[in-house]
């Protein structure tokens, strides 16, 4: 009926299958995680998913080196370009989020806004090089 072989040979797909269900389960852990993180910075993730990128040591907090799983996705700011993400997870727990850097568009200022506040003078850039000189 069942020799050495065989039970051999089922327990590793058997084994498959779990390791394969449980990363689904980490998967979409780390979807929610960005799902939440997109939401708080202000922007829109595209395609409402995460892909896998590498199993292997990563990096936690502490600076230690662990087996984690690194997904990438994308998000985008205007809905014009697309910008790349990863987040990293070890085991269920969100290692870290990394999004690309993204210019922030402010809205411009409404003219009668200006004009109940008293006209207020507009924003000076101030070159951090050129600062440093006129207080030395």
């Amino acid at each position: 009926m069942f020799d050495l072989t065989t039970l051999f040979l089922l327990m590793c797909a058997l084994g498959a299958g779990a390791w394969f269900w449980h990363a689904q389960g980490i998967r979409e852990r780390a979807l929610a995680a960005v799902v939440r993180h997109c939401r708080q910075e202000g922007v829109e993730l595209l395609d409402d998913t995460v892909a896998f990128a590498r199993f292997g040591l990563e990096r936690d907090l502490r600076g230690r080196r662990r087996l984690g799983r690194r997904y990438r996705f994308e998000f985008t700011v205007t809905g014009e370009r697309r910008h790349h993400g990863e987040v990293v997870m070890f085991g269920p727990r969100v290692g870290g989020i990394r999004l690309d850097a993204y210019a922030v568009e402010t809205p411009p200022e409404a003219p009668d806004a200006r004009e109940k506040e008293g006209a207020k003078a507009p924003a000076k850039v101030v070159m951090l090089d050129q600062w440093r000189r006129e207080r030395s």
